[in-house]
């Protein structure tokens, strides 16, 4: 992607969540190419780490944010808005995941994942549109397969990413007339620290993730992805090479939901 090397110098990009994984890699792709990048997070110890493993590719900030509060989704935007006058991209990359029998999950376990995933989700979308509406800017939330599959013992993680994939839909289509695009990017499993906490909780190692990636249909080439390849789809979607492309949920899972 040479061509849009340095696409978004002087422009503004929020991502949430983005003390590791997904959010990381992308933080560093748009710093790469000449981007202003606020990361939010609700840790702020990691937080300060990421900017000062990412100060040496341009010019990065952190501001502390839980997205369960709406309060503090409004405080990140009025705060990025003031410094930089104006908002770009939004990237939506707060995530938690939880997975096992239905009948064992908890009234606080549903609360907690619908809240992150889903409410986070929709409450940075809209308080973010009037300012990305001056710049005709755009939203790339991070969704999973699991938004648009259903996968065994997933029903409550299944529940928010379905929810932020009809999210991405209904708003790409009520934000085209003001030109602000909105589209997610749903990957399978990713090699992140997400991921490690799946197979810490699951109790079975490397067995947990041999079980998963036999399911791939690459069989004997199955890996993980890296979190830098969804990253490169993230800054696609964002940038200007992609103008018809709204409203949509792209699926990075190897082919996992197309029936294989």
């Amino acid at each position: 992607m040479n061509d849009i090397k340095n696409e978004m110098k002087g422009k503004t990009i929020i991502i949430s969540g983005g003390s590791g994984g997904i959010g990381l890699a992308a933080a560093r792709k748009f710093l790469e190419n000449g981007g202003t990048v606020y990361l939010s997070d609700i840790d702020e110890d990691k937080l300060i780490a990421s900017v000062k493993e990412l100060n040496q590719y341009g010019n990065i900030k952190y501001i502390v944010t839980d997205v369960t509060n709406v309060t503090d989704c409004e405080r990140l935007i009025k705060i990025v808005v003031k410094d930089t006058r104006r908002i770009d991209v939004v990237i939506n990359s707060a995530g938690i995941f939880v997975e096992g029998p239905t009948e064992a999950m908890m009234e606080d376990i549903w609360d907690r994942t619908i809240n992150v995933n889903l409410k986070g989700t929709f409450f940075m979308c809209s308080r973010a549109i009037p300012e990305l509406e001056k710049t005709k800017g755009c939203i790339v939330n991070v969704n999973s397969d699991a938004g648009i599959g259903g996968n065994p013992e997933n029903c409550i993680y299944n529940a928010s990413k379905g929810g932020v994939s009809l999210i991405t839909q209904s708003l790409g289509l009520e934000l085209a007339p003001k030109q602000i695009r909105v589209n997610s990017v749903c990957p399978c499993d990713v090699d992140t620290p997400m991921f490690d906490g799946q197979i810490r909780n699951s109790g079975e190692g490397q067995a947990y993730v041999d079980k998963l990636v036999s399911k791939y249909p690459a069989k004997e080439n199955a890996r993980l992805i890296a979190p830098e390849e969804v990253a490169e789809a993230i800054y696609f979607l964002a940038s200007s090479k992609c103008p018809p492309i709204t409203a949509q949920n792209i699926s990075l899972d190897w082919g996992l939901n197309s029936g294989y």
